[in-house]
């Protein structure tokens, strides 16, 4: 495992009105600081740092000859705070009054604590891309390409819908982590994906149906690894997206991000709708004539951004196509973003 660095991170004023300190565990790949064009991943609901590498939730996206290329881009990986990775320490700070906004706050301060202040890339999926869209909309010059994929830049009601079952979930069930899972995982994928993998077969010499051994076998996996307390608050953060915060001036401030916008959308996505984001892309493409948005085909909904990487790569080669040559970044720390 790539080293596990860490920063200290204060006197952040939350949503909720409450001045917090924070510890950001992070990870580095590719050149030191400075030497490279610098890439920051975010990471997704139950995702960490460890985008690449032999345990890289990402390896086929990020790596040596991947179309992330660490060899040609510093791949800067920050851990949401109370996600428990790398050493399952979680904040006093009580997780609903957190919010994604809190969080994008976190990252910025961090960015700063680093010496950067510019990047060329920010990119995430699922709850990382909203994270993407937050960052931006807080500092709009900071990166030349923001790139969310299945993802929103607000919570519809049916994402909130499926925040409100989750936390149900997590807060009644005697086995709250694996029961979260096994709902999460119908929710990231489709009946014709599952039709296609199971098609109503059973687990040999046994009654119990596959479909039903393959979620369990994701919940008891997500109970080694995943503490219910981050559990609980990373789905509260992803009910809580909205870059407008309640003011529904949406428009407004995403016109005012100076980044190339690439949207990935999932057209049968079960959690970030494509209509939403075709509706994004219609309406802003007048006010940003630099935004482009591309869709992710696939059966499996949702997770299509984690299975489907040779088409990912595809749509994400014209943005990281950049030789070795390429200007590195300035490294030099700048307040008035």
């Amino acid at each position: 495992m790539k080293l596990v660095e860490s920063l200290f991170v204060e006197n952040i004023e939350t949503q909720h009105g409450e001045k917090r300190d924070f510890t950001v565990y992070y990870q580095l790949f590719g050149p030191p600081l400075g030497e490279a064009p610098i890439v920051l991943i975010n990471h997704p609901l139950t995702g960490n740092s460890e985008v690449t590498g032999s345990q890289g939730w990402w390896k086929e996206i990020v790596g040596k000859e991947k179309v992330i290329d660490i060899e040609k881009y510093t791949v800067l990986a920050l851990n949401i705070p109370g996600n428990g990775y790398p050493y399952n320490e979680f904040s006093s700070i009580v997780y609903t009054h957190l919010s994604l906004f809190d969080i994008a706050q976190v990252f910025i301060k961090s960015l700063e604590k680093l010496n950067i202040d510019h990047l060329y890339a920010i990119i995430g999926g699922s709850i990382g891309g909203a994270l993407a869209w937050q960052i931006a909309a807080l500092r709009p010059y900071l990166t030349e390409y923001l790139i969310p994929i299945a993802t929103d830049y607000k919570a519809t009601d049916w994402l909130l819908g499926i925040c409100e079952v989750q936390r149900a979930i997590l807060s009644n069930s005697k086995c709250a982590v694996e029961d979260a899972r096994k709902h999460a995982m119908l929710c990231y994928r489709t009946p014709t994906s599952l039709h296609h993998k199971f098609n109503r077969e059973k687990v040999k010499d046994s009654q119990e149906y596959q479909i039903c051994s393959w979620l369990n076998y994701h919940g008891n996996s997500l109970k080694k690894r995943y503490q219910l307390q981050a559990y609980k608050l990373m789905n509260h953060l992803l009910s809580s997206l909205d870059i407008s915060q309640g003011q529904n001036n949406f428009l407004e401030i995403a016109a005012g991000i100076s980044a190339k916008i690439l949207m990935i959308t999932i057209p049968n996505d079960g959690l970030f709708l494509a209509d939403e984001n075709w509706e994004t892309y219609v309406n802003l493409k007048p006010l940003k004539p630099d935004i482009t948005i591309k869709e992710l085909k696939s059966i499996h909904g949702h997770d299509a951004f984690l299975l489907e990487y040779k088409q990912l790569e595809q749509l994400l080669k014209p943005i990281f196509k950049t030789e070795k040559n390429h200007e590195t970044n300035s490294h030099h720390l700048v307040r008035n973003w």
